[in-house]
């Protein structure tokens, strides 16, 4: 079980990316738990994570999540911002399945 982290800002602009996401991950065979949380959240969040994947407009908070991200041994990126606007779900589980490294 993969189990992907999207932070945003609000926590709502990533729904439409977590179904797609998912709806790909059934295509795939892989199962995975895959949610959204808001900017604040995230933090807490990343305790019961495997990955944790940025939305692009939250790119400056990479820093400040890096050190909870290496404090609970999780990898984490920004979300491409072509894959993002266009909620290509395959890619970005693609991406968040590359960097968990399975």
């Amino acid at each position: 079980m993969k189990r992907i982290l999207l932070a945003c800002a609000s926590g709502m602009s990533t729904s439409i990316l977590v179904r797609k996401m998912e709806e790909a991950a059934e295509e795939k065979g892989i199962e995975a738990e895959i949610w959204a949380v808001a900017q604040d959240k995230a933090p807490s969040e990343m305790e019961r994570a495997d990955v944790l994947l940025i939305g692009p407009q939250m790119r400056f908070m990479k820093k400040k999540y890096s050190k909870v991200a290496e404090e609970v041994g999780i990898p984490l990126d920004v979300i491409d911002p072509v894959a993002y606007g266009r909620a290509d779900g395959e890619a970005v589980l693609n991406k968040a399945i590359e960097l968990i490294g399975e």
